[in-house]
């Protein structure tokens, strides 16, 4: 493991009370490995001409955040164990056995690599799932995304059915499909949703701002099938979220480079840091994972100034807008209750005050002048969607582990808060339910350290 995560693991065990060596002696009782199996651990042993003959136990990272979170040596189970039969692969690159195989089925235990080796599977669970959400079966969507984000974690790619034993989260219904998948290179399943009527309907008009299930559901019942057939219907009064989401709907549906990200952010955190100097302001969701393109960008802004933080969205706004540089905007109100707080639910909204914005990103740099707001054909700019969020300064932490995502990831942190800890987990704070208290936290790695997990940074999260 890489030396910055192995010294914080470390200082977080003796913090707790135990004996941590910094290299192999013969005082060493357990070796934990994280993201290896078995003979990788036994191939490095072999390397320090050591051997498994020797008196300590070879665990999974598993072990480690257990005992963390109980704050003693947790017993040893067959979960906890990595196997070091000789017949097991010792490379990454190729198919281990089950035994070699131990994925946690919380995508906050794992670490999960931006490239995706194992696409052609996750590709159709993610299209089954979407398919799903726009049926309204809520759990069979979570369940295709909980099985393609296994796969996603995975550092080999499935060659054979024997390689999906002992993954969690994989029932008979997602082998299927890989079965299917592994045999004809294809699912017959999911090219029946991709053709389907209903399935093309909705993809396309939930891809326009500011539609979503029950619009798209209205347009479908009502015989609509394209936007043409929409955008001239004369009876149809469409929100202005939506007129703008039709006038701009190339620009908002084209990908956003990484670069484009960062020259929004940078041009935006110069404004609010000349208003507000000690202000904290950080890019997040993908683009923070390390993703280099998205659909848009995600800003958190906060202050330790409470009186600062109301006046930091509206001041910033009004500069853009005298910049010409806002296309449209729509504020959303804090509606922060904290006797209401956390939720419950894993997929509830946060209560931060937001404002949804479509940018005009000009080519020749963010900040040219001269701009024509009528100017669409041979235009010189592009419109990006934009959200900003303003949190308090006590939950800023919370709200920047919530905003970098991913949902999977989000969704498993807060499940295993849940399970696991007997905690409650939201954009807003952590709260112990068997001490009846909310958990402060500064840093992302206070969080994860409330929970007993090893601190992963953004781009080692599912991506």
């Amino acid at each position: 493991m890489g030396a910055s995560r192995r010294n914080f693991l470390m200082n977080l065990a003796r913090k707790r009370g135990f004996q941590i060596e910094s290299e192999l002696r013969d005082s060493v009782t357990h070796i934990v490995a994280e993201n290896n199996s078995g003979p990788e651990v036994l191939e490095w042993l072999q390397s320090k001409q050591q051997s498994k003959k020797m008196e300590f136990e070879i665990l999974d990272i598993s072990w480690f955040t257990e005992c963390m979170g109980a704050g003693f040596p947790v017993e040893i189970q067959s979960r906890h164990q990595l196997m070091v039969q000789q017949d097991c692969s010792a490379s990454f690159n190729t198919s281990p056995s089950s035994s070699c195989v131990q994925v946690s089925q919380y995508a906050c235990q794992r670490r999960t690599p931006l490239q995706d080796i194992n696409q052609i599977f996750t590709d159709a669970f993610e299209i089954l799932a979407e398919n799903c959400e726009f049926l309204g079966n809520k759990e069979l969507c979570k369940s295709f995304l909980r099985a393609s984000a296994v796969l996603k974690s995975l550092r080999f790619p499935i060659a054979t059915m024997k390689d999906l034993d002992g993954l969690p989260l994989l029932g008979n219904e997602m082998k299927t499909i890989i079965e299917e998948i592994l045999e004809d290179g294809k699912c017959a399943r999911v090219l029946d949703v991709i053709n389907g009527e209903r399935y093309k309907s909705f993809k396309l008009f939930t891809s326009i701002f500011g539609v979503g299930l029950k619009t798209s559901e209205k347009w479908f019942r009502m015989g609509f099938r394209t936007l043409e057939e929409i955008k001239n219907n004369p009876e149809f009064k469409f929100t202005k979220m939506q007129k703008y989401g039709f006038l701009h709907y190339e620009d908002i549906t084209s990908y956003i480079s990484k670069s484009e990200a960062l020259e929004i952010y940078d041009f935006v955190r110069d404004i609010i840091l000349k208003l507000v100097p000690d202000a904290v302001v950080t890019l997040t969701g993908g683009f923070r994972r390390g993703k280099e393109r998205g659909h848009d960008v995600d800003i958190i802004i906060t202050c330790p100034r409470k009186e600062k933080e109301k006046s930091i969205l509206h001041n910033t706004i009004t500069i853009l807008k005298n910049q010409g540089l806002i296309l449209f905007y729509d504020i959303n109100e804090s509606t922060f209750v904290e006797t209401k707080l956390p939720s419950k639910k894993v997929d509830a909204l946060d209560h931060f005050q937001k404002c949804f914005i479509i940018f005009k990103l000009v080519k020749e740099g963010v900040g040219a002048t001269n701009i024509k707001d009528n100017e669409m054909e041979s235009k010189n700019w592009k419109a990006v969607r934009v959200d900003f969020v303003i949190t308090p300064y006590k939950q800023y932490a919370y709200a920047l582990l919530g905003w970098t995502g991913s949902r999977q990831f989000e969704r498993d942190l807060r499940r295993y808060a849940t399970n696991e800890k007997k905690m409650m987990l939201d954009n807003h704070g952590l709260f112990d339910k068997t001490k009846n208290v909310f958990l402060d936290a500064y840093t992302e790695e206070d969080i994860f350290e409330h929970l007993g997990l090893e601190y992963l940074e953004p781009w080692d999260r599912n991506a």
